[in-house]
């Protein structure tokens, strides 16, 4: 694998994954900053408290994209330039934590949910298949958008160990699922107090922009 390609193409999905989304979308509508109300994240759970499910479709689309896109560049253009799986991995990884801490948004981002699953739905397909009934099943079972969350992330090292083995795009694997079990710290707390909101729950003062 030729390294300076890898690193390149990882600062561009780095920079792909600094869109956030959910700011956007929220100026659009004319909503409220959602790094201003509920849990202050800026991502499609917290977009719907304000009631706004447009707006929390195109947030959770546009985040799950921009993983999907950076992984889909490398795939068709690194091989010209010796980026094999492990680097193409790597750029899903960078998108992901572009999407965590924006360049574009003072480093103030999301929880990466969505990233996370728009880079492994390329990266492997069948592993985010797993995960992604793993998140429908918590959700739908407990309503909890972060218990369904972590529990995907952590399905996802199991399931990419024990299916596919251990290699390069195991480590971005775990990477990213332990930044996203790291960035529900919170959720984690709140979950233990029993002060953890539901899906679709609304927050005070995010229907409208502030």
């Amino acid at each position: 694998m030729d390294a300076l390609a890898a690193l390149i193409a990882a600062a561009a999905g780095y920079l792909l994954g600094s869109v956030s989304f959910a700011v956007i979308v929220s100026r659009l509508f004319g909503l409220a900053d959602p790094r201003t109300y509920g849990s202050r994240n800026p991502g499609a759970t917290n977009v719907l408290r304000t009631g706004n499910r447009t707006a929390a479709a195109i947030t959770l689309a546009g985040d799950a994209l921009k993983g999907t896109l950076a992984v889909w560049l490398a795939q068709r253009l690194g091989p010209a330039y010796g980026i094999g799986d492990f680097g193409v991995a790597l750029t899903g990884l960078a998108a992901f934590v572009g999407h965590l801490y924006p360049l574009y948004f003072r480093f103030q981002g999301g929880k990466g949910v969505a990233t996370f699953f728009g880079v492994i739905a390329l990266v492997n397909p069948w592993l985010a298949l797993l995960c992604g009934v793993t998140w429908l099943l918590m959700a739908y079972f407990f309503r909890y958008s972060s218990l369904a969350s972590i529990s995907a992330a952590l399905v996802s090292v199991f399931g990419q160990a024990f299916g596919w083995g251990f290699d390069g795009v195991l480590v971005c694997v775990i990477a990213m699922a332990a930044l996203l079990v790291y960035r529900h710290r919170q959720n984690i707390a709140n979950l233990r107090a029993g002060k953890e909101r539901r899906i679709g729950e609304k927050a005070g003062g995010a229907a409208a922009r502030r």
